[in-house]
């Protein structure tokens, strides 16, 4: 196994970390994961590190065979989590779809900031953060993903997207192997 690596200009993506989301039962603690992000969080910032927070707001349209739960979700569902320290410079990035390039600015954003490499965490490891690490390794970013600090609704999916799909995309570490690379 080759020991992970960080690009001098990468950027954390911490996908839909918000209220609605980190309150449904997952695989591991949701609470543990925003906790990871937040200290991956203050670590990018302190190496003048783009920090990305995105959150999801609706849906992809068209045809899905999954009826919705019905009802308007509570007004907050789309805030970020609070344990997450949101600062003035961090990059929000609003989507509609699983994936965080899709139909948003992130790509532009992360170019202009000379991003080359992303680091990924959030919820569902299977959903968003795929799809996010899938469309990053298209669009030619390295990718790493912090796989403590990801979790999902079922372990199988977790399980497959962590073992089989996430090595295939980039690398893998724990959080606190990615903040000592941050130095």
């Amino acid at each position: 196994m080759t020991a992970t690596t960080l690009d001098a200009k990468t950027a954390l993506v911490v996908v839909d970390l918000q209220k609605g989301i980190v309150s449904l039962p997952t695989v591991h603690s949701a609470d543990e994961v925003v906790e990871r992000s937040a200290r991956l969080a203050e670590a990018f910032r302190a190496k003048g590190l783009p920090v990305v927070l995105v959150r999801v707001t609706g849906g992809a349209p068209g045809r899905t065979e999954n009826a919705s739960s019905g009802g308007r979700p509570p007004a907050d569902w789309a805030d970020l989590a609070e344990g997450l320290g949101r600062q003035d410079g961090d990059i929000v990035v609003t989507k509609q779809v699983w994936g965080a390039f899709h139909g948003t600015d992130l790509d532009l954003q992360l170019r202009r900031h000379g991003v080359t490499g992303i680091v990924l965490t959030g919820i569902a490891t299977s959903i968003g953060v795929e799809n996010t690490a899938r469309a990053a390794y298209e669009h030619g970013y390295n990718v790493t993903v912090a796989t403590d600090a990801v979790t999902d609704m079922d372990a199988e999916t977790h399980r497959n997207a962590v073992e089989r799909i996430f090595p295939r995309l980039g690398e893998t570490d724990t959080t606190d192997a990615i903040i000592k690379l941050l130095g």
